[in-house]
C-alpha cells in the first residue's frame, strides 16, 4: 500500500471515529436536557408545595 493509501485510510478511520463520538455526544446532550427540564419540573413543584405551606398562609 503506497503512502498515499494509507493517509486516506487513516483519513477515513478518522472520520468514521469522530462520526460515532459526535453522534454519541448528541445522544448525551439530549440526555442532559431531558434531565434538566426534569429537575426544572421537580424545582417548580417544590418551590409551590414550600410557598402553599409558608408561614402566614
Amino acid at each position: 500500500m503506497s503512502l498515499i493509501d494509507e493517509d486516506r485510510v487513516d483519513l477515513a478511520a478518522t472520520f468514521e471515529s469522530l462520526t460515532a463520538e459526535a453522534a454519541e455526544l448528541r445522544t448525551r446532550v439530549t440526555e442532559l436536557r431531558r434531565e434538566l427540564a426534569d429537575l426544572g419540573e421537580r424545582m417548580h413543584v417544590i418551590s409551590t408545595a414550600l410557598n402553599r405551606h409558608a408561614p402566614g398562609r
